[in-house]
């Protein structure tokens, strides 16, 4: 019996309220821990500690993984940031991987850091796009125009993609591109004609074609007018959202925001054209020369038994480019490596067609008139003296 009422008489005190008394000590919990101890340091079971900080060789290449395979937007944009001001206070200037490896600010070099990141021109995160544009900023020019090419198919696609947000990222690469590397730009394999018909594409514009209509196999067919301007299906990119926006209709912004972009598209062309038609300087005058580069054997390296093999020619195919043999060129992918060329294939495909843009674009005046005049001057300090040599002949 006296241990039943013991056990009630404790159950019972755990659902009584104890009394306080005035002036005495509030009793601590059961659970209490007193923690107004103080220490100077904090050990950790199996902590490793270095004097040394990370490779940044290592963090180099860690970041441009990062940039190039991460599924997170902030965190290529994060590695992007990186990777800028890691080249932007990089005390190595030289060029190539070897100069690169010696400053320790590019250990892959300018090629190997364009081979993973060009495919973020056409990345659907904004800041991304923004940052990878200020990272192409701060690359050696001279390590930039080896590569225009490969640069130029990755912009190309940029700017005829089907999100206007992306247009206008990869026309500032064009831009950029532009300002380092616009001879080698416009000389390259499909750097004329393709980059024509892209901006041609994204400003709504058509090139003269040998028929009146076209068709792709079992697609979509695009008609041409007496005037040059297209009128093509609503699923196709040109009649769709570029064609849209340039007139003033659609959701792609304000009348403002489309007129300012229509009128940076404009410079950019202005700035293609200008760089591809300009005068360019001659060299001095050397009769032997085209002999020498078609005719001249030049002794090559000497075999391993000494002797040397006089018979190799410097130039393997020096009748290439009369393309007596070899299968009907692509004209849009052929390389115009000089200014007559680019104006006799210009006229051919593209004058009247942006001639006539630039009248409508004059039209509706403010920024875009402005552009629309100055593509005007330079369209006709380019092609002055081949429309002359043409109306003489």
């Amino acid at each position: 019996m006296g241990s039943s009422s013991k056990k009630k008489k404790e159950k019972k005190k755990d659902f009584q309220k104890p009394k306080l008394k005035v002036g005495k000590a509030k009793s601590k919990a059961a659970n209490f821990t007193d923690t107004s101890f103080r220490t100077k340091s904090i050990t950790v079971n199996q902590q490793s500690l270095t004097e040394e900080a990370p490779d940044p060789a290592v963090q180099f290449r860690h970041n441009l993984s990062l940039a190039s395979t991460s599924r997170s937007d902030n965190q290529r944009r994060d590695a992007l940031a990186f990777l800028t001001s890691q080249l932007s206070s990089g005390s190595g200037g030289g060029s190539g991987r070897q100069g690169a490896n010696a400053g320790n600010s590019n250990p892959v070099g300018t090629a190997g850091l364009l081979n993973r990141l060009l495919p973020l021109i056409s990345d659907p995160a904004g800041p991304v796009r923004a940052q990878l544009l200020k990272l192409f900023r701060v690359l050696p020019p001279s390590d930039v125009r080896p590569a225009a090419g490969k640069i130029l198919l990755y912009i190309r696609a940029g700017i005829t993609n089907l999100s206007s947000a992306v247009r206008e990222d990869a026309l500032g690469a064009l831009e950029w591109l532009l300002d380092v590397a616009g001879d080698e730009l416009v000389a390259c394999p499909g750097g004329w004609l393709k980059t024509l018909n892209g901006l041609g594409a994204m400003m709504g514009w058509v090139a003269a074609v040998q028929t009146n209509t076209f068709s792709s196999t079992g697609a979509n067919s695009v008609s041409f007018s007496s005037s040059g301007w297209s009128s093509a299906p609503k699923t196709s990119f040109a009649g769709s959202s570029t064609a849209t926006l340039v007139k003033g209709g659609g959701t792609g912004g304000s009348k403002a925001m489309r007129g300012a972009s229509f009128a940076r598209q404009l410079a950019a062309l202005t700035k293609f054209l200008e760089i591809g038609l300009r005068r360019e300087t001659p060299a001095p005058y050397n009769p032997q020369a085209y002999w020498d580069s078609l005719y001249r054997r030049q002794p090559s390296a000497p075999t391993p038994d000494g002797v040397s093999n006089s018979t190799s020619s410097s130039t393997l195919n020096p009748f290439g480019h009369l393309n007596l043999f070899g299968a009907p060129r692509d004209e849009d992918s052929e390389m115009y490596a000089d200014r007559e060329d680019r104006q006799r294939v210009f006229a051919k495909r593209w004058q009247a067609a942006i001639v006539r843009g630039i009248e409508e674009a004059r039209r509706e005046g403010g920024a875009v008139g402005r552009a629309a005049a100055t593509l005007d001057d330079v369209l006709q300090a380019g092609m002055e003296d081949y429309n002359q040599m043409v109306t003489v002949s």
